[in-house]
């Protein structure tokens, strides 16, 4: 989805009194800890809006083997999942610029981000809005996965 149509769908959202919930995140390897994260976001509010980053902004934060899924098909993926209604990509290494047009009412991210180290929350409190720190699923992350596959 690109951003003036999603911008457009927030209005109507926001103008039904219904609340609309962002989390962002590379997604390349959908794991379990993903859908609880992404369950959490989406049972606070009406909409889920998922940003995720493009194939090159996961090359530069990840390195050169990543991402090992496309955008496209990483967002196909989210899609699919009852608790994601919206996906968008970004290009920079975060989600500000989208954050910042959105403005969403409750932006998640994981419990392992400190809350000031959240990009965009303080766009969000400005507004009225609120941070929540959703809880991890140990030991689970792409990260890990990609590191037991090249392993065997």
């Amino acid at each position: 989805m690109e951003l003036p149509e999603l911008l457009e769908e927030r209005r109507r959202w926001k103008a039904a009194g219904e609340r609309v919930v962002f989390t962002n995140g590379c997604f390349d390897l959908l794991h379990p800890g993903h859908v609880l994260l992404l369950e959490a976001a989406r049972a606070a509010g009406e909409h889920l809006v998922v940003g995720i980053n493009s194939d090159a902004s996961v090359r530069e934060l990840k390195g050169p083997g990543r991402p090992i899924v496309s955008a496209t098909e990483r967002s196909e993926t989210l899609l699919a999942l009852e608790a994601v209604d919206r996906v968008i990509v970004y290009d920079g290494p975060t989600p500000l610029q989208v954050i910042s047009a959105l403005v969403p009412d409750i932006l998640v991210k994981g419990a392992d981000w400190a809350e000031d180290k959240i990009v965009g929350a303080d766009v969000v409190r400005r507004a009225g809005g609120s941070v929540l720190r959703a809880p991890l699923c140990p030991g689970r992350s792409t990260t890990s996965i990609v590191d037991k596959i090249r392993r065997s």
